[in-house]
């Protein structure tokens, strides 16, 4: 008896039409690169191209705020945190009036609950309460091992102040007037090879961005990284981003009289986004809306596609279950993702954009998503399902369906894709064509194209 099962079920196999072949790609459309809020640097770029000054410039992303006179203030950048010893050159000068060799490399080591150690040449140790500071009388430091921003060896302006760390450690902080600073940021966040207009609207948005952000009440104001700003010191310096800020030298941006945040990022896209849109739980901004940016489009990340798998969606986006969908809830103004809701086989739930944007990668919460699928009606020559057949067909899903509910059919040929016909769509993106001949195909709808597939 189980014999005859088996004997039947492999004759049922035999007899059965060859799987036809198929795949599905999903494709992600989008725009822009960063967090959408503030002065789009490639914007900024592409005004200044066009004549604008960098008070104009400003004035388009930050609406209402009031160029004006920086208070005096210094700036303390993390440099090294909790290291087992901190290392320097060049200071001429420790704290308490001690004189320093600046040809000397000197060493700091915890030495007591409040207390460090400093050694380095002939000169017997000392002990220092914290924290301890040492300059170079207006020559730049160099700090040894690797900082905080990815450089070893940097030179800084201003002075060291050397404090106790975590777990017996020692940490760096570089303490210099404000402007030195934005000489280490400019050139770090923006081409300093670009026009003059868009590398002073750089400087006056850095040296608002720092005292408005500021951090009080600790041993540092500012990291060296983009968690605050791309501050690089000495070796982040070039002559003209240094002449941005020489002309520029202490403005800020103000609103009603304090210094605004002045967020800024890569690449808009062609428009900002409202900050409450895009930071999720922020308080709006009256000088942080959203704004048309024409000239955005010089970024090669104005525009920008990625394609994905079913099993890597589902994967990144933590789809319960198999992966279906991806439904947008809200965009902004721009319109970047706020909200989408995310469908498996077995549930759904909320993502917002930043999450979407991280998970998957993508340079920017301005995303679309498309699902195509393709495969060949029936089987190959000589199967029954291709028996009554003349010709052999495609069909699938374009979803969502395009606008003019048309998709070009494409042929691979050697020299590349050959347009062999049209098909219209049904409302929700279904499709099915028939072809001429056996080749490999695919569908493709403006800069969407759908996954290759071998027609027998």
């Amino acid at each position: 008896m189980r014999r005859s099962i088996t004997l039947t079920l492999l004759l049922l196999v035999l007899l059965a039409p060859a799987a036809a072949q198929g795949a599905v790609r999903h494709v992600v459309r989008g725009a822009g690169f960063g967090h959408g809020i503030g002065m789009s640097q490639f914007g900024a770029y592409g005004f200044a191209q066009q004549g604008s000054s960098a008070q104009q410039i400003l004035a388009h992303y930050y609406r209402g705020t009031t160029l004006s006179q920086a208070p005096s203030r210094p700036v303390r950048v993390l440099l090294q945190a909790s290291t087992p010893s901190v290392r320097f050159r060049g200071a001429t000068g420790a704290s308490g009036g001690r004189r320093l060799d600046p040809l000397t490399t000197y060493t700091v080591r915890r030495a007591g609950a409040g207390s460090l150690s400093l050694s380095g040449g002939e000169e017997q140790a000392a002990t220092f309460t914290s924290p301890l500071r040492v300059d170079g009388s207006g020559a730049p430091l160099r700090l040894l091992g690797r900082a905080i921003n990815g450089l070893s060896g940097g030179t800084y302006r201003g002075a060291l102040e050397l404090l106790p760390g975590a777990a017996g450690g020692v940490t760096a902080v570089n303490s210099l007037p404000l402007d030195p600073y934005v000489q280490g940021v400019v050139a770090g966040e923006m081409p300093s090879s670009w026009a003059m207009a868009a590398l002073r609207a750089q400087a006056v948005t850095a040296r608002t961005y720092a005292l408005a952000t500021r951090k009080l009440g600790g041993s540092f104001d500012q990291y060296p990284d983009t968690r605050s700003q791309v501050y690089r010191g000495v070796r982040g310096e070039t002559a003209r981003s240094n002449t941005a800020v020489r002309d520029t030298a202490g403005k800020i941006l103000t609103y009603e009289g304090k210094p605004a945040v002045t967020y800024y990022f890569s690449t808009s896209g062609g428009r900002t986004e409202n900050v409450e849109l895009s930071f999720l739980g922020s308080e709006p901004k009256p000088w942080l809306k959203s704004v048309e940016d024409p000239y955005d489009d010089l970024s090669p990340r104005h525009r920008w596609r990625f394609t994905f798998t079913t099993r890597q969606l589902g994967a990144r986006l933590g789809a319960r279950g198999t992966f279906r969908k991806v439904r947008v809830i809200k965009r902004g103004l721009s319109p970047r993702i706020v909200r989408a809701r995310v469908y498996g086989s077995r549930g759904s739930h909320v993502l917002t954009g930043a999450q979407i944007r991280a998970r998957l990668g993508l340079y920017d919460s301005w995303a679309y998503f498309t699902r195509v699928s393709t495969s060949q009606v029936g089987g190959p020559p000589g199967s029954r399902a291709r028996a009554a057949a003349v010709f052999p067909e495609i069909a699938g899903t374009f979803d969502p369906a395009p606008r003019s509910r048309t998709l070009l059919v494409q042929r691979r040929l050697e020299r590349g894709w050959e347009r062999v016909g049209e098909v219209s769509t049904s409302a929700r993106g279904g499709y099915r064509s028939t072809l001429a001949a056996p080749g490999v195909y695919r569908v493709r709808a403006g800069a969407v194209a759908g996954p290759a597939v071998r027609v027998r």
